[in-house]
Parts: structure tokens; C-alpha cells; sequence
């Protein structure tokens, strides 16, 4: 029997099948390329330098609960397996990889500071032989900024902005004192609160003007400083398995995080992957 005598809605299934059975199977998709993986952990500085404006006001990390709560840190970005640790000292400083050298060699204490009570130690617990400072100077004009808004009667829309800064570090001062460290810094790296963060830096830029830009120019330095960081923390990938952990005060991290995510080499992780 032909083709042709068969009714036409089996002669049509009969011809589609034909078709199919004869196509070839598509190709496979070939597997993404390997990407090196970094991870941002945006702290409060345990030292309380007051680096930065959004620094929380430290109680003693050294305490035993305290301890206890960094162990309990360095413990969930241990799962993250990094290979390297990138810290907030200046590129050139000589100091702290002499510090973390002695450290493995039983002749420092761990000071107060995050990157030797996150840093030395993670890096000591995965038998890693250096950590790597990778911080830049910058500029950041902030009293040009207070000068403009002075000179420019804009006082009061200033004076609004520092004010929510300063009661944002007081609601993050109130949550360190009934939470662990490890649950403070997962509010802390919380993509809304990075988000808001990374705003309070762009609404100082409106305060400004042509031919003076001092909102906008603070903003720029800023964005030039971390993409700094982001360049020196890229240097040391050395192949798409590299896992780099890079540790910096909350400040920078929403401007970390958009150098490193907008990379396509790149693939961004974050500290709840690893909190759970």
C-alpha cells in the first residue's frame, strides 16, 4: 500500500515520523568553560579602626564567646575550599605576610584584627603558606563634600544623609550584641543591605553641581579605589580553578561585588551559600 492511498491524517503522521526518525540527533551543548570563583566577605572591623563609615562599633572579639562565634565563621567559608586569601592591607605591605609567616611558626598572637582572626586562621586551617594583601589607596574627599555643602546652603540635605548613616551603624551596633558574629555578618551581606549601602555612596553624589562636582567626584574615587582592589585581587587568579576569598569592610563590598560579577571570567559567590 502506497503512500498515497492511505488517509490523509495517517499518511501525514506516518510522514512526520519518517522525518524525524531520519534528522540527526542535535549536538550537544558543549559544557561551560570553567570559571575561578570569588568571595567577598563584607565585615566590620573587629579592631575598630574607623576606617570606614560604616564601621560597627566592636565589643571584644578576643572574648571566649566571641572565639567561639569565629570559629564558627572561619568553619562555613571553610566549604567554600579557597585556595587563596586576599586581605585589606595595602598591596605593598610587607607587614602582615611577615605577621602570618610568624603566626604558622608559633611567634605571633592573633590581634583583634579581622584579617588576622578570619584571615591567618582560615588560611592556617587549609595549610595555605601566605595570605595576600591587596588593598589601594585612594582619594576619598570627604571633607571637600562637607565643605560644598556648607558653601552651598545644603547643610540640612547633608546633615539628613550622615544621619541615616549614623543610625544604620547604630541598629548594626544593637544586632552584634544579641547576635553571633556569623549571623551579624549574614545580615551584613545581605544583598537588600548591600544594596542600601552602595546607595547611601550615591546619594551624597547629588550633592553637587557643574564646574563642582564633589558629590560625584567622592563617588568616582571610590569606584576607582575598589576597581583597584578588583585588579590586584585578579592578578592572583592563576587558572579557572581558583577560588579566591577576598576579606574587606563592609564599605566595599557592593562596589566588590559589581567588579567582580560584572566579570565574565568570573563566577561571584556569597557567604550564604556557605552559612547554611
Amino acid at each position: 500500500m502506497t503512500l498515497k492511498r492511505l488517509p490523509t491524517a495517517l499518511a501525514l503522521t506516518l510522514a512526520t515520523v519518517s522525518s524525524a526518525v531520519s534528522q540527526p540527533a542535535p549536538a550537544a551543548k558543549p559544557a561551560a568553560p570553567a570559571r575561578a570563583e570569588v568571595l567577598v566577605l563584607g565585615v566590620y572591623h573587629m579592631a575598630n579602626p574607623g576606617h570606614d563609615i560604616f564601621n560597627t562599633q566592636a565589643d571584644d572579639v578576643l572574648a571566649p564567646g566571641r572565639q567561639a562565634e569565629i570559629a564558627q565563621l572561619v568553619a562555613a567559608l571553610e566549604k567554600f575550599h579557597p585556595t587563596k586569601i586576599a586581605v585589606e592591607a595595602d598591596v605593598y605591605d610587607k607587614r602582615v605576610p611577615k605577621a602570618y609567616a610568624d603566626y604558622l611558626a608559633g611567634q605571633h598572637e592573633l590581634t583583634r584584627n579581622e584579617i588576622e582572626q578570619i584571615g591567618f586562621r582560615l588560611a592556617k586551617q587549609l595549610g595555605h603558606k601566605a595570605v595576600y594583601p591587596v588593598d589601594a589607596d585612594g582619594d576619598f574627599p570627604y571633607q571637600r563634600l562637607v565643605n560644598y555643602a556648607k558653601g552651598s546652603g545644603r547643610t540640612k540635605e547633608f546633615d539628613a544623609i550622615s544621619g541615616e548613616i549614623g543610625a544604620m551603624v547604630k541598629t548594626q551596633n544593637e544586632y552584634l550584641a544579641s547576635h553571633t558574629i556569623l549571623e551579624t555578618l549574614l545580615s551584613m551581606n545581605a544583598d537588600d543591605k548591600v544594596a542600601r549601602d552602595v546607595g547611601f555612596y550615591y546619594r551624597q553624589s547629588h550633592l553637587g553641581e557643574p564646574g563642582d562636582w564633589a558629590g560625584a567626584d567622592l563617588v568616582a574615587d571610590w569606584f576607582r579605589r575598589n576597581m583597584r582592589i578588583y585588579s590586584n585581587v585578579v592578578q592572583l587568579v592563576d587558572s579557572p580553578t581558583e577560588r579566591v576569598l577576598a576579606i574587606f569592610g563592609a564599605g566595599h563590598l557592593g562596589w566588590l561585588r559589581h567588579d567582580f560579577g560584572s566579570d565574565p571570567t568570573l563566577r561571584l559567590r556569597k557567604l550564604a551559600e556557605f552559612a547554611r
